[in-house]
């Protein structure tokens, strides 16, 4: 099993990143909290998790453990496979995830590409008890702003923008107006962009 890769960023993107280690370049699969923790670091630490099947090896690769920890929660839920736990870890942090856990907040789970009703049932009844064990440190503050604000930048990012300057635009608009929907935020950003 491959714990970490440490070595130098050559290319990512906001759903893959290559670190070159001694010569090797591994590809692997990140989130967008990973993304934006990357920057525009020369040397980064990523911690890995490597998914063997039949088919394929892949490599997810995460900012902390914190992170990884919470991705291997999540696919250890009977439906919930690495991609699927990847795109719930770009649209919303651990500490955001493990709130929604233990708040046993469905809707905000179903709000995530690819998860249903079902799916979100179950990974609450799956993982509250092992959130609650193990101590994940739960994110409750500015839960619903931080996701409307991720739901806002992974649609800047979309449409061509680079993802610093949304950030930006998106915290100035934010700051202004302390309840806003995400068609509006969108709005707002966009004529700041």
């Amino acid at each position: 099993m491959i714990d970490h890769l440490k070595g130098r960023l050559i290319e990512f993107s906001p759903a893959h990143a290559v670190i070159e280690c001694n010569g090797v370049g591994y590809y692997c699969h990140i989130s967008l909290n990973t993304f934006s923790q990357l920057g525009s670091k020369d040397e980064v630490l990523l911690k890995t998790h490597l998914a063997i099947r039949e088919d394929a090896h892949t490599l997810y690769g995460f900012g902390d453990e914190v992170e990884r920890n919470m991705f291997r929660l999540l696919i250890s839920v009977s439906g919930v496979g690495a991609s699927t736990g990847r795109m719930i870890l770009s649209a919303l942090s651990p500490g955001e995830v493990a709130a929604a856990i233990s708040s046993e907040d469905v809707n905000l789970l179903k709000s995530i590409k690819g998860i249903g009703a079902k799916s979100a049932q179950r990974i609450i009844i799956d993982l509250k008890d092992k959130i609650e064990k193990e101590g994940v440190s739960v994110d409750v503050s500015g839960l619903s702003d931080n996701t409307i604000r991720n739901e806002a930048l992974s649609a800047l990012v979309v449409l061509g923008f680079d993802k610093k300057q949304a950030e930006k635009a998106l915290v100035k608009v934010m700051e202004n107006s302390s309840s806003i929907g995400l068609d509006e935020l969108i709005k707002q950003a966009l004529k700041r962009l």
